[in-house]
């Protein structure tokens, strides 16, 4: 980069060093002049609102409005990278990981894996169970709970024990477990600590990792191939202005970019549509998981406890499930997770989950404790059908973005984990292969055809959709016995999956209304009360990062067809419909994006898919404990 540009940029920016070292440790790796001029730019975890714990500058006003400022003419500053990963969960962690041991092995110390992470600290938007299968981690990290390594992750709970329950609003009734849920070996964790323990690791190896850089564009070259991606602008006001904060985004230029974004992805969407990766598989389905951490009281605690549950309080023809798994020190992580292709618009996840909870099965367990921290966030369910191609020009999808969950195992950090590692070895073989011209990883493909990830999920890939069966929940159960226990995923045929989930939603009138109990306060809550768990926090004045072109066209849309389903699929309070006699329909639509735990739920059940989820300025969101 030119000396004059990046003085430019430092003369006209403002940051605080200090802070960044304090936030994020010493980065010894990288050079000098790189760490500067990313330092320059600031994310936005340095001017949003009320996370501003370590200045006291007031919150930007907003500048006049200049008509004529167009801020994408401004040049924007740029990085050039060996490789650029997005998403700093499993997937992309372990990609980058792996990347910097085989060029740390070769001697090639100056290749440059970086690392974007849209949360303000890495783990801070990472939700699962988590009982981890530790294969993959094994194979990156061997020494990774070894009692001689200072730098071990400490915070696992050795699964001990099994239970499988079919609940009635009453009863819990013994089932057996599928041999896919055997958890003999496997710890129960949590995925935001251990997030954070893998951020260090790949830091100690010379990773470049950069939180709070939210990736908001693909960039192309000539030929079509991907470049890299570019970050969001900053500084933008709500109505679209620039204010006197307005910071251009940075470009992130790579050989080859890898996309690790979790479910759903912003970039992942527009990736797949442009190459057409969905070509071979079939439609992606969803589920939501919502979650909390409580701390129970320990005469209750039974250290390495795994409970499942299915049936209540879900109807028969909703797919879902509950969790309870007791971690730490008198910790119970609890959840539900309900199939997003539900058809009843009256039915609300978040009021399940409340639900569940007074079932004797939990709420035995619950009574006396205290509820720490809330999350949700969708995931993965197609398996092996919907698998796109995860390889284009320029890059390739790894992790959940690319939908890797084994559903029926509840388990898919160790598949991530694997897929990163597959992607970082084609990468570098790719790369230290030719010096020039536009990559494409076919070596990938071919090595996740015949990994352990295609035959697991290929072993269990008829039993998620053998649920769309006439006979329901029921009908899904009675098959999948027959799967885990009979056929074993040896059978010819593969089953396809219902309508996608958006299509799936019923007319209000033609489904039975659902009234949920008000929350007691004890045991079940109010959605604000859970949101204010999440520690979410977005600056107000910016572009609604919910994207809905006409807001009044999306209500005569929806409201009269499905009532409010906005309202009920959305675990954050995010969408409401609000009485307003000067619309004719009697309603007004509003989104309160403040709320946003970025579960993107949104755009994926929204009957007509008019809700573009799109990232928010760099560093904001949730900001999750222990999830």
């Amino acid at each position: 980069m030119a000396s004059k540009a990046l003085s430019s940029s430092l003369s006209r920016r403002c940051f605080n060093p200090t802070a960044r070292l304090l936030r994020n440790g010493p980065r010894p790796f990288a050079a000098a002049a790189r760490r500067t001029l990313l330092e320059a730019y600031r994310p936005a975890i340095y001017v949003a609102g009320q996370r501003r714990a370590i200045t006291s500058t007031a919150r930007s006003r907003l500048a006049e409005a200049q008509e004529s400022f167009d801020p994408r003419q401004q040049e924007r500053e740029s990085d050039e990278v060996d490789v650029c990963i997005v998403g700093g969960g499993p997937a992309g962690l372990s990609a980058a990981i792996r990347l910097k041991q085989l060029a740390n092995e070769a001697g090639n110390e100056d290749f440059r894996v970086l690392l974007l992470e849209k949360a303000g600290e890495l783990g801070d938007h990472i939700v699962s169970g988590n009982v981890i299968e530790p294969s993959a981690l094994n194979e990156l990290l061997p020494n990774w709970n070894a009692e001689d390594n200072p730098n071990r992750f400490e915070h696992v709970t050795a699964a001990k024990a099994d239970k499988m329950r079919f609940l009635t609003k009453t009863m819990a009734i013994p089932i057996p477990k599928p041999p896919q849920m055997n958890n003999h070996g496997n710890f129960i964790i949590s995925l935001n600590q251990f997030t954070k323990w893998l951020g260090e690791r790949a830091e100690e190896i010379g990773v470049e990792i950069y939180p709070g850089f939210a990736a908001s564009e693909v960039l192309y070259n000539s030929d079509g191939s991907v470049r890299g991606v570019a970050t969001n602008d900053l500084g933008i006001s709500r109505a679209g202005k620039p204010k006197d904060s307005f910071e251009r985004g940075m470009e992130f230029r790579a050989r080859v970019t890898l996309l690790a974004e979790g479910c759903h992805g912003s970039l992942t969407k527009q990736i797949v549509k442009k190459f057409d990766l969905r070509r071979d598989s079939q439609h992606q389905t969803y589920g939501l998981g919502i979650k909390e951490v409580w701390e129970i009281d320990p005469e209750k605690f039974q250290s390495g406890l795994v409970v499942h549950s299915m049936g209540y309080p879900l109807p028969s023809n909703t797919y879902g499930g509950g969790w309870m798994y007791h971690f730490g020190e008198n910790m119970v992580s609890i959840g539900l997770v309900v199939g997003l292709d539900y058809p009843n618009p009256w039915l609300s996840p978040y009021g399940e989950f409340q639900k569940m909870k007074h079932h004797p099965l939990y709420k035995s367990t619950l009574e006396g404790g205290k509820c720490i921290s809330y999350a949700a966030r969708t995931l993965n369910e197609g398996g092996f059908q919907s698998i796109p191609k995860c390889a284009f020009p320029g890059g390739a999808l790894i992790g959940d973005t690319a939908g890797f969950l084994n559903v029926p195992k509840i388990k898919g950090t160790h598949t991530a984990m694997r897929s990163g590692m597959l992607a970082a070895e084609a990468t570098y073989t790719a790369l230290t292969s030719t010096d020039e011209g536009s990559v494409f990883l076919y070596d990938y493909e071919d090595k996740l055809r015949s990994s352990t990830i295609w035959s697991e999920l290929k072993t269990v890939r008829n039993m998620r959709p053998s649920f769309h069966t006439p006979l329901g929940l029921y009908g899904g159960v009675m098959y999948s016995g027959l799967e885990a226990y009979v056929f074993r995923g040896k059978t010819p045929w593969t089953l396809k999956h219902g309508k996608p989930d958006h299509a799936a939603t019923k007319l209000a009138d033609k489904c039975k209304k659902i009234e949920y109990p008000k929350p007691d306060g004890k045991i079940s809550f109010d959605i604000l009360t859970s949101v204010s768990r999440s520690g979410t926090n977005h600056e107000e004045d910016q572009p609604v990062h919910l994207q809905v072109k006409d807001w009044d066209k999306h209500a005569q849309l929806e409201w009269p067809k499905y009532k409010g389903v906005e309202n009920r699929f959305c675990p954050a309070g995010v969408y409401e419909y609000v009485e307003d006699e000067s619309k004719d329909i009697g309603v007004r639509f509003q989104i309160n994006a403040q709320n946003c735990v970025h579960c993107k739920t949104c755009d994926i059940k929204v009957p007509d898919q008019d809700i573009n989820w799109t990232t928010p300025q760099g560093g904001e969101g949730p900001k999750y404990v222990l999830t």
